[in-house]
This record gives C-alpha cells, structure tokens and sequence, in this order.
C-alpha cells in the first residue's frame, strides 16, 4: 500500500502533525468525491466505465487511504479494529454523500450506488488487511 510507510515519531504519537499526515488524505479523498457529486451532471466515464465501477474506484481509495489513517500510516498497526473503523468512515461518506446528492439538481439519492461505495472501500481494506497479515508473517519467519 502506497503512503503506509513508517512516519516520524509524532505522526505515531497522534500529535496534530500526525492526525494532518494521516488524515489529511482522507479528506482531500472525501473533497474530491463531493465536488464530483455537486456536478449536476458527470457524463459518462471514459472507457465506457460504468457508474458502479466508478463508486467502487473511487470508495477503493477512499478505503486504502482510511485504513492508513486508521492504523497511523503503519503496517503493524492495521488490525481487524482499524479496518472496521476505516470501513465505518466509508460507509458513513457515502451514506451522507448518496443524501447529499438527493439535493443536487439533476441528481439523485441511490441505493445501489451505496452498495458499490461500500463494495470498493471493503474490498481495498480486506486486501489491504490481507497484505499486512502477511507482511507479519514473513517478518517473524526472517527474525
């Protein structure tokens, strides 16, 4: 995973700079999903991409970079709580994104939509989960 490297001390510790480094990501990721979503129209994606596989790119970021605020940008630290947090604060976006765009001209609110958020997000977290399961592993069999 791209960004889950070892940080300074600080950013471990939680200190302001640490919840910028680690969270900041998250929502720069969560302002670009919304700024989407306030377009009255998107058009069609390029490629012939569907809407569906678009919400699932899209929350699969939006999942990568939770889970590496969740667990403080450390691969030791991603643990089946810090996945669970990472999927909560995605599937609570796009809970309140669906709803937002309820109030968009030319958009509306869509269940399926949510579904596909929520797919993306889960489907980067437990690969991400996998990977540093097995990142463990291999470490305790090199010690």
């Amino acid at each position: 995973m791209a960004g889950l490297s070892e940080p300074a001390a600080a950013v471990r510790a939680g200190a302001p700079a640490g919840v910028i480094w680690n969270w900041g990501p998250v929502l720069v990721m969560m302002a670009a999903i919304f700024w989407v979503s306030n377009l009255e129209s998107v058009g069609p994606l390029p490629g012939d991409v569907s809407d569906k596989t678009g919400h699932f790119a899209a929350y699969a970021v939006l999942g990568t970079l939770a889970l590496r605020a969740s667990s403080r940008g450390r691969w030791a630290a991603v643990t089946a709580k810090t996945a669970v947090v990472a999927w909560a604060v995605c599937l609570a976006y796009g809970a309140s994104d669906e709803l937002h765009q309820r109030l968009v001209p030319g958009r509306t609110m869509a269940l399926d939509d949510w579904i596909a958020d929520a797919a993306g997000s889960a489907t980067a977290i437990v690969l991400l989960g996998l990977v540093a399961v097995l990142r463990r592993r291999h470490r305790r069999r090199t010690l």
